[in-house]
């Protein structure tokens, strides 16, 4: 999945140092991200500026930059707002582009990466008063200085259920979505509920039909929705009768493993939870009661 980089090692914690010519830089213009082509990894297609791409040429102080987080020895921060958009070589892209971005390390990092800036970007004014925050200095995080409140950054957890029934797999499709593959039953864990009952909750909704013999299979940062996603398989229990929340699913249905469309999406590789989960149903290598 994208973030299972190794032998590369993620650092999430907050060790802020100046940049280096070699670090990598990000700065978002509304929702795209500028990237740089034709540079040194211009092989590959677009890729993530380095500091000493964008240093003297679209910004000149680099105390301006915020770090984020490294990966093995490269750092990665983003840049302050009020830089040019785009300037010859640096044009700005869809996010969505990290996706396809090799080695997978840094497709990981871009991915992560808007994770942050997008939270930085939403959440500039305090929620309690109203007033302007400021970046702490002592951890990622912002304080307002009128009130004290402190901001960290939220992470909305999720759940995906890979629902069977014997040598059946329940298959949806998203309505109203870019995505149009076949999916899992998911959704976004409510305040007050657990990972177990979220399962239960959304399988009941989406589809009308009830789970048992949960069992957690992996988990996933999915930074496109802000998510820390958690995987899980469990068995139809009752009525097999699908009864579709048409407001959330274009389709719903099951399918025999041998009637799987085979795709390389579902290999142990897959960038997402939800395409190795599909596979790890069709191989039989998913956990049994």
């Amino acid at each position: 999945m994208i973030h299972e980089i190794a032998p590369h090692r993620y650092h999430p914690e907050f060790t802020p140092r100046p940049p280096r010519d070699a670090d990598r830089v990000l700065f978002f213009s509304g929702k795209k991200v500028l990237l740089l082509h034709g540079g040194d990894d211009a092989a590959s297609g677009p890729a993530m500026p380095r500091h000493a791409d964008m240093m003297g040429r679209l910004y000149h102080d680099a105390n301006s930059l915020r770090y984020l987080f490294s990966i093995d020895e490269t750092a990665f921060f983003f840049a302050p707002e009020g830089l040019p958009p785009e300037t010859g070589e640096f044009r700005l892209e869809n996010p969505a582009i990290f996706r396809t971005f090799r080695p997978l390390w840094l497709a990981f990092a871009g991915i992560t990466g808007s994770h942050f800036c997008n939270w930085y970007a939403t959440h500039k004014f305090c929620g309690a008063c109203g007033a302007a925050f400021r970046h702490s200095e002592a951890e990622r995080a912002l304080v307002c200085a009128a009130c004290g409140h402190i901001l960290h950054p939220a992470i909305a957890p999720v759940v995906i259920v890979a629902l069977t029934d014997g040598d059946r797999l329940l298959l949806t499709r998203y309505k109203g979505r870019p995505y149009a593959n076949y999916a899992l039953v998911a959704g976004f864990v409510e305040i007050g509920e657990s990972l177990e009952d979220a399962v239960r909750r959304e399988v009941k909704e989406e589809v009308g039909l009830a789970a048992a013999n949960i069992r957690y299979y992996k988990s996933q940062p999915w930074a496109f929705s802000g998510s820390l996603i958690a995987g899980f398989f469990a068995d139809v229990d009752g009525a097999r009768s699908i009864v579709m929340d048409r407001n959330e699913l274009s389709e719903a249905l099951w399918l025999r493993r041998e009637d799987i469309p085979k795709d390389p999406l579902y290999e142990k590789n897959s960038i997402s939870l939800t395409s190795e989960m599909i596979g790890a149903f069709c191989a039989g290598d998913f956990p049994r009661m």
